[in-house]
């Protein structure tokens, strides 16, 4: 079943170019023979080279030993270091052509279930015992894939295959630049010494994997959070670097707030759980392998019996400094949710204002509604005052009425016309301008200057004591939250409980 489903996932992958090489750890009893070689496969004869590093002929041949040299250990590699290509971490993507990529799986005895965990996101660890009569193998996948940054896709990949009959590890490894498959490589050479045991190589790339930048990343954080605990509680200890949260005695929220996510995102790089599990499973493998080649001592020896307990001690410390990083940063994400809840707060408290604001407009609006209609009610006061004198002037102005001395002549304009018509017989009406005019403009004008220039005055006193109660309002409302949040900082920073308050 296993080569069917192998098959069927092979024929649905799609196949991307990545620059290939290979590594070969020999190690004989004869030092002076033991030998590491890296080098890429040529670009004229690659497939050639490839199959010949598979099947180990040509230059890969075994060497011919001396009679009592013997071969005792090593591991052969297909390295893929600096997987540049886009898709190549894609699910059901493989960096080599489907049909070398079957050659190498069937030859090397890796496990076929590999194809089936290209779609698997976050670190994943694998391994079972082949148990085959002739010859048994211990067969290993591990992997980290990420998702895209910047359009690429990221990760490492292990498959590994042991066999305890020659006590060589042969595999298909692959890494992004981002990844520390290369730093692993080099690791790896520098022990080649310690190849007769199959986690050499995966106990390198998960030291590498949870190094100190872990640690680096959680203390970080930390910091990053004590930073913006002072911001948000506006404590009297902020420093120059925390002032970037504070602006013109405000604080910033939109700042606040995106440094929260960010602080958010990087406690949870790399959580300790997932691999707390990779660390239990490791332990678990690592004495089924054991059990093994504790018996077949003439490949193993004593120096294996030494590195397999210096990586069971390992994990132990692996899995002791996880346990303090999942303690860290479960503090780290509780402080985090208490300086949420109180940003929180303090955005209700700025919807708060800003709904007070709107009825302190409304508020304005409506008095300014007001003054507008005692402005009218004061125009229609003037005009009902004025209003009748002036009508009665005009008509009393009229050349139906004169009010001069009985004795004077009084003609009215009908009688003029009846003078006209009648041929001239009466003599014609003299029109005179009086010369007491200006009278009229002497007193007329200063009245109406005198009532306009108090009206005036008065209205700009009523003006400012309108401003000034805006004002009354404005203040009283900045008093209200300051009180608001001085009393709410007040019970945040007190050090009172409920139980050693002392009762009035």
């Amino acid at each position: 079943m296993d080569e069917y489903l192998f098959r069927t996932h092979l024929e649905q992958c799609k196949f991307v170019e990545e620059t290939t090489s290979w590594i070969e750890i020999l190690n004989y009893s004869d030092e002076s023979l033991n030998t590491i070689d890296e080098h890429r496969f040529g670009p004229d004869e690659r497939r050639v080279e490839f199959h010949n590093f598979l099947h180990r002929r040509g230059v890969f041949a075994p060497k011919k030993l001396k009679e009592g040299v013997q071969l005792l250990n090593g591991v052969r590699l297909i390295v893929q270091k600096d997987a540049n290509e886009d898709e190549t971490f894609a699910p059901l993507h493989i960096s080599l052509k489907p049909e070398d990529y079957s050659s190498m799986v069937e030859i090397m005895r890796l496990p076929y279930r590999a194809i089936e965990g290209t779609s698997v996101v976050g670190p994943f660890f694998w391994a079972a015992l082949d148990y085959d009569e002739d010859d048994p193998h211990l067969q290993i996948i591990f992997r980290k894939s990420d998702v895209r940054k910047k359009g690429k896709t990221r990760g490492w990949e292990l498959m590994l295959s042991h066999s305890f009959n020659t006590g060589i590890t042969s595999g298909f490894v692959k890494g992004t630049p981002s990844s520390d498959i290369s730093v692993s490589i080099k690791t790896l050479l520098a022990c080649a010494s310690q190849a007769m045991h199959p986690f050499l190589l995966p106990m390198i790339v998960l030291s590498h994997d949870i190094s100190i930048k872990t640690d680096m990343k959680q203390r970080e954080a930390r910091e990053w959070l004590r930073r913006l605990e002072h911001a948000v509680s506006m404590r009297q200890e902020i420093l120059e670097e925390e002032s970037n949260y504070i602006k013109e005695t405000m604080v910033d929220l939109d700042q606040i707030n995106r440094d929260l996510v960010e602080c958010h995102s990087q406690v949870l790089w790399k959580r300790p759980q997932a691999y707390q599990e990779i660390v239990r499973s490791f332990g678990i493998t690592l004495e089924q392998f054991w059990s093994l080649a504790k018996e077949r001592r003439e490949i193993y020896g004593k120096d294996a019996e030494k590195l397999h307990n210096s990586f069971a001690s390992r994990l132990d410390f692996f899995n002791a400094k996880l346990k303090g990083i999942e303690n860290y940063a479960h503090i780290t994400l509780e402080r985090l949710s208490i300086q949420r809840a109180a940003l929180y707060n303090i955005i209700a408290q700025k919807e708060s204002k800003l709904g007070l604001q709107m009825a302190v407009d409304q508020r304005k609006l409506a008095h300014a509604a007001k003054r507008d209609a005692t402005s009218m009610k004061s125009i229609s006061l003037l005009g009902a005052i004025f209003l009748p004198a002036t009508l009665l002037a005009s008509v009393f102005s009229m050349t139906f009425f004169n009010f001069q001395d009985q004795d004077s002549d009084f003609s009215p304009a009908g009688d003029d016309s009846a003078a006209a018509s009648s041929g001239g017989d009466s003599a014609a009406v003299t029109r005179t301008v009086s010369p007491s005019i200006w009278v009229y403009f002497a007193i007329t004008i200063p009245i109406t200057l005198i009532i306009v220039v108090t009206w005036f005055l008065w209205d700009k006193k009523r003006e400012a004591a309108y401003a000034q109660e805006d004002k009354d309002i404005e203040k009283g409302i900045d008093k209200m939250e300051q009180k608001i949040m001085a009393e709410m900082r007040k019970r945040t920073m007190s050090t009172a409980r409920t139980w050693n308050v002392v009762k009035s």
